[in-house]
């Protein structure tokens, strides 16, 4: 089958490492399902696997993606959830969680294989684009909102780094929800589509904000780390789940955060019932995914450059 795969990993230069072309077909185990694939998002993750954040050389060749919608062995219309042994479903009990391709081929293919209980319906309400950009960026971003950060209608939130999957998931999500969305992007037209989503301000990085905020997104880590601390109320929370930008920002912060009784939270992924209801919420509340672009997996070398450069906005799409 035609895939999308990591053939080895480049630390400075990981689209050295991506290939197209044609992978064994999945296997039949016990207690999994092989799905056919009709669309697959692109995320981070993606590129950090290039870069063999994750993974080693020993798990090569190793398809990427972590998100797909697609068809079953019953002919179900179904959306994956990219985590597998956080329950011990289809794996030993013993194994620690892992997300696709860590451990197991992912979804850049024609068709893929997971544990049955990673498949939830797709409503019918989504397209399968749509559905695709949901399992990670967007289910992170529910759950850092309202779990990890547990910001209600009225509170205010500075989303960082407008334009990547999370943030503009977190910015869509947050103002469907009654959150006052305040958004930073170093990009004035990426400022501007924040507003237009439903940000109530966009701003350069670092600029002074209205007021603090109840919670901040993080996602960019380093560069944007002390305005996000500065920014927070005191007892506001600071829910991270990425550093693309550097992990080791050049000032950590931590007088202001014991001071003013911040709370800093980690933030991965999110459940399977997390996004059953995020699914539930698209489909009944007419809240969709941005997508920035839709690409035959072929042409997945596009949609990889596009990410590296941080030239879109929203969602890169893979069809099968």
């Amino acid at each position: 089958m035609f895939a999308a795969y990591a053939a080895r990993i480049d630390r400075d230069q990981p689209l050295n490492g991506l290939q197209l072309g044609e992978r064994p077909e999945p296997g039949a185990r016990p207690g999994w399902t092989i799905v056919d694939v009709k669309a697959a998002s692109l995320n981070h993750h993606d590129l950090w696997t290039l870069r063999g954040v994750g993974i080693s050389e020993k798990a090569l060749p190793m398809i990427l993606g972590c998100d797909a919608a697609g068809v079953d062995e019953d002919g179900n219309e179904v959306v994956i959830h990219s985590v597998i042994g956080q329950t011990g479903h289809g794996v030993g009990p013993d194994e620690p969680r892992s997300i696709l391709t860590e451990r197991y081929q992912g979804t850049f293919a024609e068709r893929v294989a997971v544990p049955a209980w990673n498949v939830l319906p797709k409503p019918k309400e989504l397209s399968f684009e749509e559905a695709a950009c949901l399992p990670t960026a967007w289910l992170t971003a529910y759950r850092m909102l309202f779990t990890n950060a547990n910001v209600r209608p009225g509170q205010s939130v500075l989303v960082q780094g407008a334009g990547g999957g999370v943030a503009t998931a977190a910015i869509v999500l947050g103002a469907a929800a009654g959150l006052r969305i305040f958004a930073t992007s170093r990009d004035e037209a990426k400022r501007k589509r924040a507003v237009e989503l439903g940000a109530e301000a966009a701003f350069e990085p670092g600029a002074r904000l209205p007021h603090r905020v109840d919670a901040v997104i993080e996602t960019v880590g380093a560069a944007t780390w002390s305005h996000s601390v500065k920014s927070l109320k005191p007892g506001g929370t600071l829910v991270i789940s990425g550093a693309t930008s550097g992990d080791s920002p050049p000032a950590a912060e931590l007088t202001r955060i014991f001071f003013l009784e911040l709370k800093v939270v980690g933030s991965t992924m999110g459940t399977k019932e997390e996004l059953a209801d995020l699914l539930s919420l698209c489909a009944t509340k007419g809240v969709r995914p941005l997508i920035d672009s839709v690409l035959p997996l072929d042409r997945a070398r596009e949609g990889f450059e596009k990410m590296s450069t941080g030239d879109l906005f929203g969602k890169v799409v893979l069809t099968v």
